[in-house]
């Protein structure tokens, strides 16, 4: 019984630097997200996620998403899950070669507003079964843009 006062302030020493360290990586994530998108002007640049990639945050039909931004994709392609809650109709089928293998997803209709002004209205996008939580920006949209990558930063220029 002597020691577990003892024991007990360990304890709670501990707990409360866990808490500390995790309200701290907590603060660092939230404040990487805010300064990872930034748009002034006619310049949005857009800095290198953690993850490696760049991500821009977004809109498809007025539903928040974020973009990951895939230099290598052709078209833009959304989740089919997203494609349900949307409502959105086929008005066709395409197959695809992906990085992970031959693909088949229904193209839907679907308006783009990415932050910082650029817009895609009526975009056909392939909206694919395998695809994880977040929509890939293609070619259909980057390509209709100015853009260069230095230094980890995506710099698109708007004119």
């Amino acid at each position: 019984m002597r020691d577990l006062p003892h024991t007990l302030k360990i304890a709670t020493v501990w707990l409360v630097a866990g808490t500390l360290l995790f309200l701290a990586v907590q603060a660092f994530d939230r404040q990487q997200q805010t300064t990872r998108f930034s748009a002034g002007g006619d310049v949005i640049e857009i800095r290198r996620g953690r993850d490696g990639h760049y991500h821009w945050p977004g809109t498809i039909d007025g539903v928040a998403v974020d973009f990951l931004v895939d230099t290598g994709a052709t078209r833009t392609a959304i989740p089919a899950r997203l494609a349900r809650q949307l409502g959105l109709q086929p008005v066709g089928q395409v197959r695809s070669l992906t990085a992970g293998g031959p693909v088949t997803g229904d193209v839907v209709t679907v308006d783009v507003v990415l932050d910082g002004g650029v817009q895609a209205q009526r975009l056909r996008v392939v909206a694919l079964d395998g695809l994880a939580d977040r929509p890939l920006l293609g070619m259909d949209v980057l390509g209709r843009l100015q853009w260069r990558q230095s230094d980890g930063v995506l710099t698109i220029e708007l004119r």
